[in-house]
C-alpha cells in the first residue's frame, strides 16, 4: 500500500474546439509535472474539448473527436511517467456527460460523471449533459479518490456518497468562472465538504478567457483540517506540484507553495486583461481598433488593450466633430502617448453634411434632435468597422455598465464592435480602476509603468460631446446615485421602495427603472463582453424585449 505520492495539479487555458492544440497541451504539461515527480496530474474540466463547450455538445462529430483526443492521451499515459485525470465528454447510448477520466498506464482505470448539473446564469448544462449516477470512489496506486466534477462539489450528496463509500482525498476538476469575492466563496463551499467528510480536498480549476467568460485558476488544497496547504497562482496557467503522506489520521497534503489571490481592483482588472486577451488570441485578431475620444471609458479601455495585446496591436482613431473639444483632443494625444499606441485621426465633419444633405429631403423643416446626434455615433462606428475591415483588426468598442443598462449608447454607433471590455463595469468603477492603474501595473501587463491614463480624463465631467457644452449629468443622475440604483435593481432585483428607503428619490428610481426596461432591446445586439459581476448582461440577467409589466414602478 503506498503511503507517499505527489500530485500535480495543471491549471491551463484550453480552447472549445481545438481538441489537438489541448491534448498537446496537457501532455507538454505532463511532461513538466514528471519532471518533478509527479504520480499523478490533476487537469480542469472538459480540458480536452474545451470549455464551455456549449451546443458543440450535440454534435457527433464533435463528440467523436474528443474522443479520439482522449484515445491518444490514454496512449501517452502507458510510458510509465504520471497518471492522469482529465475532465472530457464521455458518450454512453448517444448521450454526452461531462466527466472526469483516470488515465494510468495506456488504459482508462476509472470514469466518473458530472451529478450535479448547474442550470443557472452562464450554466445551462441540462439542456446538452445527462446527468451522471452517484458513485463511489476510485483505486488509485493503493489509494482511494474521491473523484467529482465542479458543480458535484457545490452539494452536499456526491461528497456524501464518496465518504460512505470509503473515499480518503476529494479530487474536484473545475471551470469555475471568475466573479468578484469568488475566490473565498469556493473555499467556503470546499470547508463545508471537507467539514461533512472529514477528508483532505483538492481544487483544480481552469484559467483564461472563453468569449465573455474568464476562468480565475487560484487551484487549491485543503487539509481535512480546513488548513490550505498549497494555493496556484491566479490568471496564470500554473502547475502546482503537492506531496502527500498516509498518516494515523488519513492522508494529508504537505506544506506546498501558495500565491496570494488578487484583490479588489488588481482581481477585476486582471479579468478584463485576460478576458480581452482569449478573446484577441482565439479569434486570430491581428489586433484590436479603438474609438480614442479624450474620454474616460475610451482611455480605460486602451489601458486594458495595452496590457492584454501590447502597444504594437493596439490602432487608437480620434474621431473630432465640430463639437469635439481642444481639451479632448489634447486629452487623446496624451493618452495614445503615455501607451505608446499609433493614434490617427479622421474628421467626421463631412460625413455629417453628407448625411444632413442626404436626408434634408425627408427630414424637412423639422428642428435638430437626438438623431443628429446618433448619426455623430453612427459616422464613427462606420469609420471604426471601415478601419477594421481593411486593416483586420477588431474594434473593441468602450461603453461601460452604466450607459448599458440606460440606453445611453448608439445602435450601430458607439455599440459597433466585436467586444466590449467595459460591458460589466459601472461608471463608478471605471474611475476606480483608471486611478488604480495609474499607481500599479499588473503581473503580466504588456503596457508600461506609471501613469497610463492622463489626470485631466479622470477627474474633467464625463460628456458625450455630440452638442454643446453636452455633460453626461444633463440627462442621468450623478454616476454615484445612478450606480447605486443600478446595482439594487440589476444585481439584487430590489423593489422602488426598498431602493428609496436607502435614500434615493422616488421619482429619479422609477424613471432610472424604466430606463433599464427598454433599453433591453439594445443590449440584445451588443457585442459580448467581459463578465464580472453575478449579474452580467447576456447570460445572467434575461429580460423580454416586449415587456409591458410594470410592477417595478
Amino acid at each position: 500500500m503506498t503511503d507517499k505520492l505527489t500530485i500535480a495539479i495543471a491549471q491551463l487555458d484550453p480552447t472549445v474546439g481545438d481538441i489537438a492544440g489541448n491534448v498537446a497541451r496537457i501532455l507538454d504539461w505532463r511532461a513538466k509535472a514528471a519532471a518533478q515527480g509527479a504520480d499523478l496530474v490533476v487537469f480542469t474540466e472538459l480540458v480536452v474539448s474545451g470549455y464551455p463547450p456549449e451546443d458543440l455538445v450535440l454534435k457527433a462529430a464533435y463528440r467523436d473527436a474528443v474522443a479520439e483526443g482522449l484515445d491518444e492521451l490514454t496512449r501517452a499515459s502507458g510510458d510509465g511517467g504520471p497518471a492522469m485525470a482529465v475532465g472530457s465528454i464521455h458518450t454512453e447510448d448517444e448521450t454526452a456527460y461531462n466527466a472526469v477520466y483516470l488515465l494510468d498506464g495506456g488504459k482508462v482505470t476509472a470514469v466518473r460523471m458530472k451529478h450535479e448539473l448547474p442550470n443557472y446564469g452562464v450554466f445551462d448544462e441540462k439542456r446538452v449533459f445527462g446527468q451522471g449516477p452517484l458513485q463511489g470512489p476510485v483505486d488509485f496506486r493503493g489509494l482511494r479518490l474521491g473523484l467529482m466534477v465542479c458543480e458535484d462539489m457545490w452539494e452536499a450528496e456526491v461528497t456524501e456518497t464518496l465518504e460512505e463509500s470509503g473515499a480518503e482525498i476529494l479530487v474536484v476538476v473545475n471551470g469555475s468562472p471568475y466573479e468578484t469575492d469568488k475566490h473565498d466563496i469556493r473555499t467556503q463551499i470546499a470547508v463545508q465538504r471537507i467539514g461533512e467528510s472529514g477528508l483532505p480536498l483538492i481544487y483544480a480549476n481552469q484559467v483564461g478567457g472563453q468569449d465573455d467568460i474568464v476562468f480565475d485558476g487560484a487551484s487549491f488544497v485543503l487539509g481535512a483540517d480546513y488548513g490550505l496547504r498549497a494555493l496556484a497562482p491566479a490568471w496564470e496557467e500554473a502547475l502546482l506540484v503537492t506531496e502527500w503522506h498516509r498518516g494515523a489520521e488519513g492522508w494529508d497534503c504537505a506544506e506546498g507553495s501558495r500565491a496570494a489571490p488578487p484583490e479588489g481592483h488588481e482581481a477585476v482588472y486582471r479579468a478584463l486583461v485576460t478576458g480581452l486577451a482569449g478573446y484577441v488570441r482565439k479569434n486570430g485578431f491581428p489586433g484590436v481598433v479603438i474609438g480614442l475620444s479624450g474620454g474616460i471609458d475610451s482611455a480605460l479601455s486602451a489601458a486594458i488593450a495595452v496590457d492584454a495585446l501590447g502597444a504594437d496591436k493596439v490602432h487608437c482613431v480620434m474621431m473630432p466633430s465640430p463639437y469635439t473639444s481642444q481639451d479632448s483632443l489634447d486629452d487623446a494625444a496624451a493618452c495614445a502617448g503615455l501607451l505608446g499606441m499609433r493614434l490617427d485621426t479622421v474628421s467626421i465633419e463631412p460625413a455629417m453634411g453628407a448625411f444632413a444633405a442626404m436626408l434634408a429631403p425627408i427630414f424637412g423643416d423639422r428642428a435638430p434632435d437626438t438623431t443628429e446626434e446618433n448619426l455623430q455615433a453612427r459616422s464613427r462606428g462606420i469609420t471604426l468597422m471601415a478601419i477594421s475591415n481593411k486593416l483586420g483588426t477588431m474594434v473593441l468598442s468602450t461603453g461601460n455598465k452604466s450607459e448599458m443598462s440606460v440606453g445611453y449608447a448608439t445602435l450601430y454607433g458607439d455599440m459597433c464592435g466585436g467586444y466590449s471590455v467595459l460591458k460589466d463595469v459601472y461608471k463608478t468603477e471605471v474611475f476606480a480602476l483608471s486611478r488604480w492603474r495609474n499607481q500599479a501595473r499588473p503581473a503580466g501587463a504588456l503596457g508600461p509603468d506609471g501613469r497610463v491614463i492622463p489626470e485631466r480624463i479622470i477627474t474633467k465631467p464625463p460628456t458625450a460631446e455630440l452638442k454643446p457644452d453636452q455633460t453626461d449629468q444633463d440627462s442621468l443622475p450623478p454616476y454615484d446615485d445612478l450606480d447605486d440604483m443600478l446595482e439594487c435593481l440589476i444585481e439584487h432585483d430590489m423593489a422602488v421602495a426598498e431602493i428609496v428607503a436607502r435614500g434615493h428619490d422616488e421619482a429619479v428610481v422609477k424613471r432610472v427603472w424604466r430606463m433599464l426596461e427598454l433599453a433591453e432591446y439594445k443590449r440584445r445586439q451588443a457585442p459580448p463582453g467581459v463578465k464580472i459581476s453575478r449579474r452580467a448582461f447576456g447570460r445572467d440577467r434575461r429580460y423580454p424585449i416586449t415587456n409591458w409589466f410594470k410592477g417595478g414602478v
